[in-house]
């Protein structure tokens, strides 16, 4: 037997396993749990507009079926390579809006490849450590009060007094100023605290505004 024999007989011996079901079981359980584990977090340091349920489910599919993907292709190295092919063909045209999900997709995706390659203890431990670590950093330094777009539609007779309680806030940032006939639309971004929430009540009781609006959205460019 020469040198590319043996080599070829150590490759192959990799890839001639049984997939036991106690096995698939175990793998789909270790990597169910850690999925809700990184919903939890998830869910704890969201700070979009809106949550959305069917992210967390697809959260919780991906987990899965990468475990059961490397469930398969550690077992045959001929069904390993169809997998392959098959999902080299495949192209995800679905945009991820937040950026932070791109993340939290790539450790469930991570928790189904340890859990499905049997590593269910390191599994585990890492991802308690992963996301004890992710929720310490945004507690400490990546945590921000929502922000909030205050839209002001009022006559232009009180535009000094208005002007009076915008400088009032902590923190804003003027965003669009128009006047149209006599009525000036203001608009501006702003954290949303109990200081602003009575500067913003007072404005809504100012004589002469037709109508003030406070919508929540994310700024993730700082604009």
């Amino acid at each position: 037997m020469n040198f590319v024999d043996v080599i070829k007989k150590s490759v192959i011996s990799q890839f001639t396993g049984t997939i036991s079901v106690q096995s698939i079981i175990l793998s789909l359980v270790t990597s169910f749990v850690i999925s809700l584990f990184i919903i939890w977090i998830y869910k704890k340091t969201y700070s979009g507009v809106i949550y959305s349920k069917s992210f967390s489910l697809s959260v919780i599919m991906l987990a899965l079926v990468t475990t059961l993907i490397i469930q398969t292709i550690s077992s045959n190295i001929t069904l390993s390579l169809g997998m392959v092919g098959a999902l080299s063909i495949v192209r995800f045209r679905t945009a991820v809006k937040e950026p932070m999900d791109t993340g939290f997709m790539f450790w469930a995706i991570t928790a189904g490849i340890m859990a499905g390659a049997n590593l269910y203890l390191p599994a585990l431990i890492g991802a308690l450590i992963l996301g004890l670590f992710f929720y310490i950093a945004y507690i400490m330094g990546f945590k921000t009060n929502p922000k909030y777009l205050v839209i002001l539609k009022y006559d232009s007779s009180i535009d000094e007094s208005i002007e009076k309680y915008i400088t009032a806030l902590p923190k804003y940032k003027l965003k669009s100023k128009s006047i149209t006939k006599g009525v000036i639309e203001l608009t501006f971004e702003m954290e949303l605290t109990d200081k602003t929430k009575k500067i913003i009540d007072k404005l809504g009781d100012v004589e002469g505004m037709q109508s003030s609006s406070l919508i929540s959205y994310q700024n993730d460019f700082g604009a």
